[in-house]
């Protein structure tokens, strides 16, 4: 069964980079579900490659201190109650970009249409994208209840993952690649 925030707990979406494939449908199912149609550059979840056999997912951990939401001088960005996710009102969003500095995993990122800031709203409490990936077999994500998480070990930048995704990954000739 399919973990959701209707569970009356708030959620995390789980992460287990090593077994990414690089597939994209996570990006994919994601800009399905919030535009309408296959537009990666409009995800919310961003896959990298950074160093060649490391893909993985780029999303918003929900850190506990939300840097993103203080940051915002337009009161733009909000946790919601139901989910933890960060949700961004549009209406007062002008894309400054703050919210991007703020943020230890520089997650959020522009939208390419409308210019205004976009960030996992873990889909109202669905998320499309560890449901893609569950059903593909790959489990690299996954929807847990948001407990007692290291979540800020999940918020760095994507270069940092993609260094220790490759360590991981190549050992001692992971220096080559990077």
């Amino acid at each position: 069964m399919e973990k959701t925030a209707d569970s009356n707990s708030p959620i995390w979406v789980s992460r287990e980079f090593s077994k990414c494939c690089g597939c994209r449908k996570c990006e994919i199912a994601c800009s399905l579900s919030h535009e309408n149609k296959i537009w990666p550059e409009a995800s919310r979840v961003r896959v990298f490659m950074l160093v060649p056999g490391t893909e993985f997912p780029h999303l918003c951990t929900q850190c506990e201190d939300y840097p993103c939401v203080a940051i915002c001088p337009f009161k733009a960005l909000d946790i919601n109650k139901k989910t933890s996710a960060v949700t961004v009102d549009s209406t007062n969003c002008t894309g400054c970009g703050k919210c991007v500095d703020a943020c230890p995993g520089k997650v959020p990122h522009i939208h390419p249409a409308t210019k205004k800031i976009l960030i996992c709203d873990l889909c109202g409490g669905a998320p499309q994208c560890a449901k893609v990936c569950q059903r593909g077999g790959w489990n690299c994500l996954g929807v847990v209840d948001r407990e007692d998480h290291e979540f800020k070990l999940f918020a760095r930048p994507p270069e940092e993952t993609a260094k220790a995704l490759a360590t991981k990954l190549y050992g001692e000739k992971a220096e080559e690649f990077l």
